[in-house]
Order: structure tokens, then sequence, then C-alpha cells
């Protein structure tokens, strides 16, 4: 019987370092590597960020998620997962595939994060401060994740994920 394959969410606040962290898991897992900011401007190049646009991404983005799982291989999943329920969704999905799924949070000390955003460029989230502010508010806690602090410096960071994958 083959391995099962393997599903990773990742998941934090606007400038936590979830795409640093997320390319680190892709890379340990030789994982396929989605991003909610990539699908959503392949989906609407001019996005306007709306809760259907929003819903319509994750959609898309676990559809791909479907498809790589289908296939045996891994997948790490790089977005806010600001919600309960999209995160359920992407656990639904792992079990759908019984998949061995872990849910990675990567957290960040406020000013670092903020001072990251505000050095962004070329990036694909278009996320400021002032959505950082408003996610941070919204953010509903995951149940039971693995944490990866991103506060300091990227070699404690990719210490922390060589630990965990």
């Amino acid at each position: 019987m083959p391995d099962a394959p393997q599903l990773v969410v990742v998941c934090g606040l606007p400038g936590a370092g979830k795409t640093t962290v997320a390319e680190a898991v892709a890379d340990r897992l030789d994982a396929d590597l989605l991003r909610t900011d990539v699908v959503r401007k392949e989906l609407f190049p001019d996005p306007d960020y709306t809760t259907e646009e929003s819903r319509r991404a994750y959609e898309a983005l676990l559809d791909r998620a479907d498809a790589v799982l289908s296939t045996g291989n891994a997948v790490v999943l790089d977005g806010t997962f600001r919600r309960a329920e999209r995160r359920r969704w992407a656990r639904d999905l792992g079990a759908r595939h019984d998949a061995d799924a872990q849910l990675v949070h990567v957290t960040c000390e406020e000013a670092v994060a903020k001072r990251r955003i505000r050095a962004r460029e070329g990036d694909a989230s278009d996320a400021d401060v002032e959505v950082y502010d408003l996610l941070r508010e919204e953010f509903e806690p995951p149940e039971k994740p693995v944490v990866v602090d991103n506060s300091g410096d990227l070699a404690a960071t990719r210490a922390r994920v060589r630990d965990l994958f």
C-alpha cells in the first residue's frame, strides 16, 4: 500500500512569513505549493477582495489541492485561512484522500510583521498594514496547530521547519 499523501495547511496573518514557511515545508516534502494570493490573482487579475472573491479563491485552491492529492503527491497550502470554516474545508479534503494532514500556524511579533509588509516588493500579496489590522481582529484561532514563530531570522525559521518535517 502506498504512503498516504501529505497535506500541510500554512495559516497566519499577513507579514507573518507564511510563504517563507510554506516554501520551506514544500522543499522538505517535495510537495506542490499552492498560494491563495496567486490563485486569487489568476481568477481576478484586479481583485476587490470581496467575500465572494475570497470564497472562490479558496474553493479553487482546494480544487487544485484535490487534484494533487489524487495523484498521491504532497501539497502545501499557503493562505491566511483566518476562518475556521476554511481550515475545516482543507481538513475534510485531507480526510477524503486519507492524507497525513497538518495545520501550521505561522506567528510573528506584530512590529516585525508590519515592518515586513511595508518592505514588500513584487509579492503576490496585496495585504498592507490596514489589512493586517483588520485580519488580526477577524482571525479565528486555530485548534491544535503546530506553531512556527517567524519573528526571528530566516535560519531559525528554517531550523524549526526542519525539526517539524
